[in-house]
C-alpha cells in the first residue's frame, strides 16, 4: 500500500483509538459487571498521549466508557464523528469480533479510512487475520507506539517494524520486529482527560478501596516469569519498568489534575525490581500524598521488610497469583511457589498491616473436581480479606495452546467471544460437563464471601467500604433491573447458552504466530540482546 495516503498526510494525521465492549451474552443489555469494575483503557490512553506528543491529533472512543452509546452502529457513529483518517483498534480475544464488525462498518462508510489492530491477540496469531479480515489494513505487534507513529508520520508500510501488511498482490509481509523501548520514562502519562467521565465514571473493584476517587496505572512492561497460561508475545520476558521518580510524579499527576487518591496498579509484578519498589515507597514515605495503592507481589520474592515499606508508603491491599492448591497443578502450571510459601506470606503480609488477597486460576488442564475442593478448602483456611478466581481461558501466545487445542487432555470451543475468563470454554477431562464446571465455581463463591471469616472482616471495615456501599446504592435501581430480568428469562438464557451458535466469520486452530519452540528460541536470543524474533518471523 504506498498510496496518497502515505505521501501527503503528515505531518498533521487524525487518529483515533478505540477500545470495543466484547461479547456479552445477554441479548440487547448493557454489560451490568461495570457496576463493579471499570477500568480506563491505558494502553489506548498510552498511545494517544504519545503520538500527540509527536503532534498528530488523538481522540479515545471507550464503548465500556459510562457515557458511550449502546451497539455496535452507535458506537462506529461516535467513532466517526471524531473524522479519523487513522483508527486503531485495541481488541482483546473476546473484543475481536466486535471489533471486526465495526472495523467493517466503518469501511463501508469511510473506505478512505486506514484501520489498524493491535494487542495481544493479533500480535499472538499475526498474519492469519489479514487472510481472514479484510477490513483491517494493519496489524501492528508487540508495543505499539513505534508503529503507530511511524504509520502517522506517513511512513511506508514496508519500512515500519512491528508491522504486518498486504503487499500490491495482497500477500501478508511481516516485517521484523523492532527493539523494546528501553527507557520507559521517555512515554507521556496516558491521556486520562480523553475520556469522557473519568475518573467519576471510571471506579475500581468495589470494596478494594478506601479513598475515592480511583484510577488504575501500569508501571513496567513484561514478567521474569513464564507461567503455563500466560501469553508473553508482546513483551516478551524483558522486563523494562518506570523509574521511582516517574511513578512518583505520575501518582500526583493523577491527585493534582483529576482528585483520585487510590491507584491500581497493573503491573504483572509489581515488586519484580526489589530496589526500584524500596526507593518509591521511600519517595512516598518522604513527601507523602495522602494517596493508597494496591499492587501484585510474588511468592518468594516479598519479604517482612518489603512489606512493611509499602505500607507505610501507602499501600493497601497486595495480590499473589497462587493459582491452586493442588501440588501436582502447581508443579504444572506454577512452578516455584509452594502452599507453605504462601501461607508464611500471608502470614507477613498481615502483620504488615496491609490485605492480602489471593488470584486462583479453575479449570487448567489437570483439574478435577476433587483440586478444586482442595483449593476452595485451602483458600478458606488463608483466611484471606479478598480472592478473585478466574475460569481458565487458553490464549494463543501461552505456553499451554497447543496442549489445548489439542483435545488430549480436555474438550477446547474455540469461540473468541466467550474467551473473556468468564465462560469455561475448555473442559478439563475430569469434568464431565461445563456445567458441573459451573455448579462448582458457584459453590466456592458463595462458600468464600458467605463465610463466617470474610462476613466478620467485611463488617469490620464497613466504614472504610463507605464510598463502595455508596456506589451500590447510586446504582440499586440498576441492580434490581438486571436482577429481575435474569430471573425472569433464565430459562431462555440457558437455552441460548446451549445451542450459542460461532460467529460465521471467525476462524478456528489458527496456528500461533511462532511454535512453541520457535517462541522459546526467541525470547531466549532477546533476553541475550540478539535480533532474535526477527529472524525467526521470516521464516513463517
Amino acid at each position: 500500500m504506498t498510496g496518497p495516503f502515505f505521501r501527503f498526510r503528515f505531518p498533521f494525521m487524525r487518529v483515533t483509538f478505540v477500545q470495543p465492549a466484547g461479547f456479552n451474552f445477554v441479548p440487547g443489555q448493557s454489560d451490568f459487571t461495570v457496576l463493579a469494575n471499570r477500568m480506563p483503557p491505558i494502553g489506548i490512553l498510552q498511545l494517544a498521549a504519545w503520538l500527540e506528543k509527536h503532534g498528530h491529533t488523538a481522540h479515545v472512543h471507550d464503548c465500556l466508557g459510562p457515557y458511550a452509546p449502546r451497539g455496535i452502529e452507535a458506537n462506529v457513529q461516535a467513532v466517526l464523528a471524531t473524522d479519523p483518517e487513522i483508527v486503531g483498534f485495541s481488541a482483546t480475544t473476546s473484543a475481536f469480533m466486535e471489533a471486526v464488525e465495526m472495523a467493517a462498518a466503518i469501511r463501508q462508510q469511510r473506505p478512505q479510512v486506514r484501520i489498524v489492530f493491535g494487542n495481544v491477540h493479533v500480535t499472538s496469531i499475526g498474519a492469519p487475520i489479514l487472510a481472514h479480515f479484510p477490513e483491517i489494513d494493519f496489524l501492528c505487534i508487540g508495543e505499539g507506539e513505534g508503529a503507530m507513529l511511524d504509520i502517522a508520520n506517513g511512513l511506508l508500510p514496508r519500512d515500519i517494524p512491528n508491522l504486518i501488511f498486504r503487499d500490491e498482490n495482497g500477500r501478508a509481509v511481516i516485517n521484523p520486529r523492532r527493539s523494546r523501548i528501553l527507557n520507559l520514562d521517555e512515554l507521556p502519562f496516558p491521556a486520562y482527560e480523553k475520556l469522557a467521565g473519568f475518573p467519576q465514571g471510571y471506579h475500581l473493584p468495589l470494596f478494594s478501596y478506601e479513598k475515592r476517587w480511583g484510577a488504575t496505572m501500569i508501571t513496567s512492561r513484561g514478567c521474569p516469569f513464564t507461567c503455563s497460561f500466560c501469553d508473553r508475545t508482546v513483551f516478551e520476558r524483558l522486563y523494562k519498568f518506570n523509574s521511582p521518580q516517574y511513578v512518583y510524579e505520575h501518582f500526583r499527576y493523577l491527585r493534582d489534575r483529576f482528585g483520585v487518591h487510590h491507584i491500581n496498579i497493573y503491573d504483572d509484578l509489581f515488586t519484580a525490581n526489589k530496589k526500584r519498589t524500596q526507593a518509591l515507597c521511600e519517595l512516598l514515605i518522604e513527601k507523602p500524598l495522602g494517596m493508597n495503592f494496591n499492587c501484585a507481589i510474588r511468592t518468594g520474592h516479598t519479604d517482612a521488610e518489603l512489606l512493611a515499606l509499602l505500607k507505610r508508603a501507602g499501600a493497601l491491599m497486595v495480590s499473589m497469583g497462587i493459582e491452586s492448591a493442588d501440588a501436582d497443578m502447581m508443579a504444572r502450571h506454577k512452578a516455584g511457589v509452594s502452599l507453605a510459601a504462601v501461607r508464611e506470606t500471608v502470614a507477613q503480609i498481615h502483620a504488615a498491616g496491609l490485605r492480602a488477597k489471593g488470584l486462583f486460576i479453575f479449570g487448567l488442564p489437570g483439574e478435577t473436581p476433587d483440586t478444586l475442593r482442595k483449593t476452595s478448602d485451602f483458600i478458606l483456611s488463608l483466611d484471606l480479606d479478598d480472592m478473585n478466581m478466574t475460569k481458565f481461558c487458553p490464549l494463543y501466545g501461552a505456553p499451554l495452546w497447543d496442549e489445548c487445542i489439542s483435545n488430549r487432555e480436555g474438550d477446547f470451543n474455540e469461540d473468541w467471544r466467550l474467551m473473556n475468563c468468564m465462560n469455561f470454554v475448555f473442559k478439563p477431562a475430569g469434568f464431565e460437563s461445563r456445567e458441573e464446571m459451573d455448579a462448582l465455581y458457584n459453590w466456592h463463591i458463595q462458600r468464600f464471601y458467605n463465610g463466617k471469616a470474610y462476613q466478620r472482616r467485611f463488617m469490620k471495615s464497613l466504614w472504610q467500604h463507605r464510598w463502595s456501599l455508596w456506589h451500590l446504592i447510586r446504582h440499586l435501581p440498576q441492580v434490581f433491573k438486571a436482577h429481575r430480568y435474569f430471573s425472569a428469562n433464565r430459562a431462555k438464557f440457558e437455552a441460548e447458552r446451549q445451542s450459542f451458535a460461532p460467529h460465521p466469520r471467525q476462524p478456528r486452530n489458527l496456528p500461533p504466530f511462532l511454535s512453541q519452540e520457535l517462541r522459546e528460541d526467541a525470547v531466549a536470543a532477546l533476553d541475550a540482546g540478539t535480533v532474535g524474533i526477527t529472524r525467526y518471523a521470516k521464516t513463517r
